[in-house]
């Protein structure tokens, strides 16, 4: 069996407090083994950004446990913490978060930097040639199409070899040739590195890419998906929408 990359069980996370709280999480329990690439869909306000959040420990849960790996998050200082994130897990979001004024090369590598970390120099050239930005590196942010700023961003988040890297709507920004391009990477990965993904989306066609779909609901993990593709899945997101009242028919006058 593969082991735990990622888990939450019995997680729990409300905002506010007495009648105006808002349940965010209502007690899911989901695991993520390595090596797999598994796609979080919701409708909105189902809590999948929170899920995702919690897990990456960017964000503190109410009751519940999340692991990494074999380390609980419960319970780690802040320094600890921000360690676990910074070698152990590996974030690419909708918005490319590069520095404008580091070249691509500077801005892959800026985790290592930060860390204090001489990089793996085959493993950095194994990655710009995945993500195809051998002939981009000395590009600032600016020189950069959309596309390739956010596979700069899928670099970054590889450079560390993280045990789970977590993509929040990573094709958000992109067109549908760029958001392919990153997803098939995001897919390589998987299927060629063994890197764990998960990911957030609200695109049945980004989840097609995926190995495995889990379904939240109003703050519950309601169903999931093996070998998904995105009519079954857009299939599946059609259940959660509310039905379509129709509009009362006009009075007629006496």
């Amino acid at each position: 069996m593969s082991a735990s990359a990622v888990r939450a069980v019995d997680v729990r996370k409300s905002y506010g407090k007495g009648s105006t709280a808002v349940t965010a999480l209502a007690g899911v329990t989901m695991e993520v083994t390595s090596g797999e690439f598994a796609a979080v869909m919701g409708p909105s306000g189902s809590g999948k950004s929170t899920l995702m959040h919690c897990l990456a420990g960017l964000d503190t849960v109410d009751s519940g446990e999340i692991w990494v790996g074999d380390t609980a998050l419960a319970g780690l200082g802040d320094k600890k913490l921000t360690a676990l994130r910074r070698d152990r897990v590996g974030f690419v979001f909708q918005q490319y978060n590069l520095l404008p004024t580091l070249t691509a090369k500077e801005n892959i590598l800026l985790p290592l930097d930060i860390a204090g970390t001489k990089p793996d120099e085959l493993w950095f050239d194994e990655v710009v040639a995945a993500v195809g930005l051998a002939d981009r590196l000395g590009h600032r942010p600016a020189e950069l199409s959309g596309g390739q700023q956010q596979r700069v961003a899928c670099a970054r988040a590889l450079v560390t070899r993280p045990a789970v890297v977590f993509a929040d709507e990573p094709t958000g920004n992109l067109d549908s040739r760029s958001g392919a391009e990153v997803l098939s990477f995001l897919r390589r990965c998987s299927q060629e590195f063994g890197q764990t993904v998960v990911m957030v989306t609200h695109d049945p066609t980004a989840a097609a890419y995926s190995s495995r779909v889990v379904f939240l609901s109003d703050g519950l993990l309601v169903d999931e998906m093996a070998k998904p593709t995105a009519q079954a899945v857009l299939d599946r997101m059609k259940a959660f929408e509310p039905p379509v009242v129709p509009a009362p028919a006009p009075r007629t006058g006496a």
